[in-house]
């Protein structure tokens, strides 16, 4: 497993969600497994990804795709992604007992 982080503006949040849901089976059948969605405290239209994907080699292959770029720019993609890819190392799971 592979997690990526793509940091991005977009135009129009409400917008870039609704294009973003619907390339769910585009993205599965690419490799990912998990998402998550965060945006700017000061700038909603800020956004960063943290992406589990199936392999190192898939995820590489889905950035660099014409039709990845193609899609961001329909859904106003405003900015160059910035794209991090990372390995977890260990996790540690807080609870009230802690």
């Amino acid at each position: 497993m592979i997690y990526l982080l793509v940091h991005h503006e977009v135009a129009d949040y409400p917008n870039w969600k609704a294009k973003f849901d619907s390339s769910l089976d585009w993205r599965t059948k690419n490799g990912e497994r998990n998402c998550r969605i965060f945006r700017g405290v000061q700038n909603p239209n800020e956004l960063t990804l943290m992406f589990e994907w199936e392999n190192v080699e898939k995820a590489r292959a889905f950035i660099a795709s014409d039709e990845f770029k193609a899609r961001m720019a329909s859904a106003g993609v405003k900015s160059t992604p910035r794209v991090e890819y990372l390995t977890e190392m260990f996790s540690i799971r807080r609870s009230a007992a802690d």
